[in-house]
């Protein structure tokens, strides 16, 4: 017996691991992507909670409750918890276990067999096996399974940050079109004001039907708009609800409130602060941690099925009670045991176990260049918000200077119609011209906040 333990021990002594040993891929290094987004050095961090800047209570509420009550964050706890089980699972796959075994057994002997007697069998032990991990297979396993862990736990914090864009980006498209429907309301009471007035001339022959009908068909058309604001506004609403996970009337914060709406005035943001980001901002996106943990999995893949070229060895054992009269079973003329040490290799199986490494060496090869991909990605999305945050406050800029040009000119063509030195059709072409440059303004008004969002979306928003 000594003998085969020390065979046992040897082997236990000489195990290794077998497969390429996992090293973190580089596709491009942090200094080329800082160096090709123009950033400065910095060791500042985004906050995960980069949303408050916009002190907006009814945004940060939405935000919270979505981040705790998503269905879409719930699902992704799940994956997480479920990725931990395996891991605990696949922990245990290569360590001994044991087990008891108890049980009878009655045989009643045919009269046409002679002299056989009925028999009772008696049997309680415990049965132990061990499939030894000589070649690391398990310690591969084992790799593979926090990997893949871990890249659940970074997919989650990528669900975070994009709802958290989401919710957002809805919210302030919310405010926009509310924004939208209190100056088409606001025209519509002066264009009302001015057919009012228009129609008492009309009515007494001091101005033609032509003009009677531009003032109706101005007020008609702004009046045509409302339906379509207020059902866009609807919209959001159900979509805030369904990323909060709750039912549109049960909403957390109250969205329909005109009262102070952000959208009404543009965001004063400090856009040199766009490239104050660490240079490793791109590499620690969680999307492209994730990325990267799917191919550090796929390598203990790759580990495990060269494992499999090699000698399994593996070992069982029994010791227990054996008695054909329950009376005797722990007697100790009824001990029983006995150890079967195994090992097998594989000899021929049609190049199975070598095309098998080849998979996963493919499958790795594609996982890199997922994580290519996604970095590429990455770099080109916080690229473009950056660009579209510079170019959005130049939009704006000229947009509010359209609005008080327009406004002046409104002003000077109404007075010049009151002194009848234009005709009416200037006036409204005036009024249809401001209700425009409005609306335009609003519009990047909330466009400046969306590509601010879309910025911190792309910085990893905070889950660094």
């Amino acid at each position: 017996m000594i003998k085969y333990l020390s065979v046992f021990l040897l082997f236990l002594f000489c195990s290794c691991t077998v497969g390429p040993d996992y090293e973190e891929p580089i596709v491009f290094d942090d200094e080329q992507i800082a160096k090709s987004l123009h950033l400065k050095e910095t060791n500042s961090q985004v906050s995960k909670q980069w949303y408050k800047q916009f002190n907006d209570k009814s945004l940060n509420i939405l935000i919270e409750t979505a981040l705790t009550n998503s269905p879409t964050i719930k699902g992704g706890v799940a994956k997480l918890r479920q990725a931990r089980t395996i891991a605990a699972i696949n922990r245990t796959q290569y360590l001994p276990t044991l087990s008891t075994d108890t049980q009878y057994e009655y045989t009643k002997a045919s009269k046409n067999i002679g002299l056989a007697a009925d028999t009772n069998y008696f049997q309680i032990g415990l049965d132990a096996a061990w499939e030894i991990d000589v070649w690391g297979a398990g310690r591969r396993l084992n790799e593979q399974s926090l990997a893949e862990f871990e890249q659940a736990y970074f997919s989650l914090h990528n669900l975070q940050v994009m709802l958290t864009a989401e919710v957002a980006n809805t919210y302030f498209l919310l405010r926009t079109m509310q924004a939208q429907l209190s100056n088409a309301q606001n025209n519509l009471k002066l264009q009302q004001d001015i057919l009012q007035t228009v129609t008492e001339k009309y009515k007494s022959g001091l101005t033609d039907a032509a003009t009677y009908h531009q003032a109706q068909y101005l007020t008609e058309s702004t009046k045509a708009l409302i339906p379509t604001l207020e059902n866009q506004i609807t919209s959001y609403k159900n979509a805030l609800a369904v990323l909060t996970g709750v039912l549109p009337d049960n909403l957390p914060a109250d969205v329909l409130s005109s009262h102070k709406n952000p959208v009404q005035k543009a965001y004063h943001y400090d856009i040199y602060k766009l490239y104050e980001l660490p240079a490793d901002i791109i590499r620690s996106r969680p999307d492209v941690k994730a990325a990267e943990r799917a191919i550090a999995a796929q390598n203990a893949a790759i580990g495990q099925a060269i494992a499999a070229l090699y000698p399994n060895l593996s070992i069982g054992g029994l010791f227990g009670f054996q008695s054909g009269a329950g009376s005797k079973l722990f007697n100790s003329d009824s001990q029983a045991y006995g150890y079967t040490p195994k090992i097998s290799l594989p000899l021929f199986n049609w190049g199975k176990l070598q095309s098998n490494i080849q998979l996963q060496k493919e499958i790795k090869a594609e996982t890199f260049e997922n994580y290519r991909q996604t970095i590429l990605q990455a770099v080109e999305e916080l690229q473009n918000s950056i660009s579209a945050v510079q170019t959005e406050y130049q939009h704006n800029r000229a947009q509010q200077n359209a609005v008080n040009n327009m406004q002046k000119v409104l002003r000077a063509m109404r007075d010049k119609y009151e002194s009848g030195l234009i005709e009416f059709s200037e006036l409204l072409k005036a009024e249809q011209d401001l209700l425009n440059a409005q609306t335009d303004f609003i519009k990047s008004n909330g466009a400046v906040y969306q590509n601010i969002i879309a910025f911190y979306k792309a910085t990893g928003g905070g889950y660094n």
